[in-house]
């Protein structure tokens, strides 16, 4: 038995040897952009140099990376934030870790690891990272589950617990809920106890959708048409008026979600789909005393960078959903990496509800 252990050890070395830092220069792929445009013509497959090991650098073999809207934002040129050019895409993702460098303290040789901060280029095979740009996550989770961690359940996560203290029983209203973002707003509600008020586009594939986030936790599924109906007032006998909102689309869609917001509610507007603005009516700010605030977890991990217990924490209790069974990855289509034009087509079409995984 001994034997064995020692024989498995021993391939485990080999295996992870073509990227040692004793091999620096060793190539690896990535998808790359050079300019700013439409992603499907904008990224390419090239191949890059792998730096030497740092004394606080950490050598990744990246496991799984989503593609995300402000990952194609960034290709766009459209983000908040843009990387200088050229720059690998993708700001999410998962890795395992091969070695570190002699003065890391904080991760070690197979640990799953997570980006702590947008910008850090997730679509490639393998790549040389500081320590400071990583966080550990438990590799007893679903590699789905890993590489969507970071951006739509935590936005989700902070968007529940840091405008309205919500108490079970209570209600929260959102549209794009078969977004990423909505499909982690539903079940970490569903876990708090907290009913949801979805809001879809009318679509071929309505029921199925439907049905898919009811099995979720939602408690009720309706379209952009019905929030301008009397069937609202069905909905608000079983359960009280919202008292918080959360708005991924902007224009109409948001003033119809303010029109449900109890008096002294909070909407929080996160993403912008349909690119329009969000009108707010006068009514709602003086009378209701309705409050507009926005949410953007880049903006929250930075401000949280030198108070790392807040990010893993979150972390911790969001993972401790998904082994519960209580938070599931949106759904997903896994794509090899070598077919990611497929992928980038894929993401870009409308009433898409999976999210494209590249897997390496």
């Amino acid at each position: 038995m001994a034997k064995k252990k020692k024989k498995k050890k021993k391939m485990a070395v080999i295996a992870s040897s073509r990227y040692s830092s004793a091999a620096a220069g060793v190539d690896c792929r990535a998808l790359v952009y050079r300019s700013h445009g439409d992603p499907a013509q904008a990224v390419q497959m090239e191949k890059m140099k792998l730096p030497a090991l740092g004394d606080r650098s950490v050598l990744v073999k990246m496991l799984a990376a989503p593609i995300n809207p402000s990952d194609m934002n960034m290709v766009q040129g459209t983000y908040a934030i843009l990387p200088p050019l050229p720059a690998v895409g993708g700001n999410e993702g998962v890795g395992q870790v091969l070695e570190v460098g002699g003065q890391v303290t904080s991760l070690r040789a197979g640990d799953w690891i997570i980006p702590r901060d947008a910008g850090l280029g997730t679509w490639r095979t393998a790549a040389v990272f500081g320590e400071e740009d990583l966080i550990a996550v438990p590799s007893d989770i679903p590699v789905l589950c890993a590489a969507t961690l970071g951006v739509n359940p935590c936005t989700a996560y902070r968007m529940l617990s840091d405008f309205e203290t919500l108490k079970p029983g209570d209600s929260v209203i959102q549209n794009a809920a078969n977004s990423g973002v909505g499909q982690a707003v539903i079940q970490i509600a569903a876990a708090r106890g907290i009913h949801t008020i979805n809001v879809v586009r009318s679509r071929p594939d309505l029921q199925q959708l439907t049905d898919r986030l009811r099995a979720l936790g939602a408690a009720h599924v309706v379209t952009e048409e019905t929030l301008r109906k009397p069937a609202m007032s069905e909905i608000f006998k079983s359960c009280p008026r919202p008292r918080l909102a959360l708005n991924g689309v902007g224009g109409k869609s948001a003033t119809e979600l303010l029109r449900h917001v109890q008096s002294g509610g909070t909407m929080v507007t996160y993403g912008g789909m349909a690119k329009q603005p969000v009108t707010v009516p006068v009514s709602a700010l003086i009378f209701k005393d309705v409050r507009v605030q926005g949410f953007w977890v880049t903006k929250w991990k930075r401000e949280h960078a030198c108070d790392q217990g807040a990010l893993k924490e979150m972390l911790s209790e969001l993972c401790a959903l998904i082994r519960g069974g209580k938070l599931s990855p949106p759904a997903c289509t896994e794509v090899s990496f070598q077919d990611f034009r497929t992928a980038l087509h894929s993401a870009m079409e409308p009433f898409t509800s999976a999210k494209q995984v590249l897997v390496m």
